[in-house]
């Protein structure tokens, strides 16, 4: 999913500005350590990132307590990266707007044209065709 992903409407200065914030929502997380959803979570928390995990199917993903929708955070995340079949991302981003959150990361495979042109038509800031691990990364190796 992941990998050589190709790089189509997407910022190098919209990506900094994602990987500058600080608290990020990963809904998709999983326990399941093959998955993208699980290796996300690990990459930025390993990054010192705050993040929540999102999931309905868990209670917690490695002792952090898993909530079941972005309404159920304890705070607004900056970021939610989305890692999840593109007709729940449609929904997500629906959910995120109603919050007033505005910077939505979809990994590749979680988009949608309607996903993005609802973010798009709602001011939202998106990324997406980018992986957010691989860019992670990036900017740590910068350092």
């Amino acid at each position: 999913m992941c990998a050589s992903v190709r790089r189509i409407d997407t910022s190098e200065q919209l990506i900094e500005d994602f990987l500058s914030r600080r608290v990020f929502a990963i809904v998709g997380a999983t326990r399941k350590k093959e998955k993208y959803g699980y290796r996300i979570f690990r990459i930025l928390k390993d990054a010192g990132y705050k993040v929540y995990p999102v999931n309905p199917k868990y209670d917690e993903i490695e002792g952090e307590r898993c909530y079941a929708s972005l309404s159920e955070l304890p705070e607004k995340p900056d970021v939610v990266d989305i890692v999840v079949p593109p007709d729940v991302t449609e929904i997500i981003v629906r959910e995120a707007h109603e919050l007033g959150i505005n910077r939505i990361w979809m990994q590749p495979g979680s988009e949608s044209a309607s996903a993005i042109k609802f973010c798009e038509d709602n001011g939202m800031l998106v990324l997406h065709d980018v992986c957010v691990m691989e860019e992670s990364l990036k900017q740590r190796q910068r350092r």
